[in-house]
This record gives structure tokens, C-alpha cells and sequence, in this order.
């Protein structure tokens, strides 16, 4: 398996348009399961949001979305990590931790105090198909110190 961690551009957008659906379809059970290319070419190149993703021998498995963004009290930078989603036939193979090394090197390259991850609530696995044991947030990072609170503007886009 050759694997490459690589920022996703535009041009990759019909390769992410699927994956976006899958981990939607995951995470929100009834999403809808049609892939979004334009959707994905707007993240792809959104001038505030990073994509990375997982490519095996050039296939797109696994995105990765991340921000660069200032942290207020010590004037330095923080990175915060959105959402990480790999393909369930490419799970347990390092992917999502490759994610984390790469986005750690990114991170001391550009003065990062941190990598905040946002983890979402654990989902039924037997409904979506993500694992729930063993989550690699467990292994490798510590619980944040601060709590994260939604404000929900739009209430028909309200995650469930």
C-alpha cells in the first residue's frame, strides 16, 4: 500500500464529492448519499480551510479538514482539526494517525502552540459503520481543558 498525505485541490473535487457523502451519510444516518462536486470544489479551494487527503496508489480515501487560526490570549497560532473521515475499507491501516503526524509537522512549521481536534459525539456504530473503541483521539491526544458549545443559528442545519 502506498499511501501520500497531500492537500486536496480542485481538481481533486470528484474524487472528495463521494467521500464528503459517505462520512455525512456516517454520521447524520439519512443524509443525503448523493455526492456534492461542487460542494467539494468550494471546500477544496475555501480560502479559510485546508483539505487534506489520503491517497492510496493515487486513490482518494480519507479527507482531513483543518484550520490555521490565532489564539487570543498568547498572540500565537493554533491549529484546529474539523474532521478527519477515512473510508471504511481503508480503516486500520494508520491512516487517520498519518493524518495527525503530517498536520503535527505542518504545525511546528508554522509556529503552532497546538492542534485542537474536534471530536464529534460517539455514534452507533452498527447503524454508521465508524468504530467506537479504540479511537485513536484516545491514544494520542489529551482532553481539552475547554468545552465546546454550539450556537445554532440555522436550525435546520442542527446536527443530530
Amino acid at each position: 500500500m502506498s499511501l501520500t498525505i497531500a492537500a486536496v485541490t480542485q481538481a481533486d473535487a470528484h474524487k472528495l464529492a463521494p467521500i464528503i457523502a459517505a462520512y455525512a451519510q456516517a454520521m447524520k444516518r439519512g443524509a443525503p448519499r448523493r455526492p456534492d462536486e461542487y460542494y467539494a470544489e468550494l471546500l477544496a479551494v475555501d480560502p479559510a480551510t485546508e483539505v487534506l487527503g489520503a491517497f492510496v496508489d493515487e486513490e482518494l480515501v480519507g479527507f482531513a479538514v483543518f484550520f490555521d487560526l490565532p489564539d487570543t490570549m498568547s498572540g500565537h497560532r493554533v491549529g484546529h482539526l474539523e474532521d478527519i473521515y477515512v473510508l471504511p475499507a481503508f480503516r486500520n491501516r494508520g491512516i487517520g494517525r498519518k493524518f495527525v503526524e503530517v498536520l503535527k509537522i505542518e504545525g511546528q512549521s508554522r509556529g503552532w502552540d497546538r492542534l485542537r481536534w474536534v471530536v464529534p459525539p460517539p455514534v452507533d456504530a452498527a447503524a454508521t459503520g465508524l468504530p467506537t473503541d479504540s479511537a485513536l483521539y484516545e491514544e494520542i491526544a489529551t482532553p481539552s481543558t475547554s468545552k465546546l458549545y454550539d450556537i445554532i443559528i440555522d436550525p435546520l442545519s442542527r446536527k443530530s
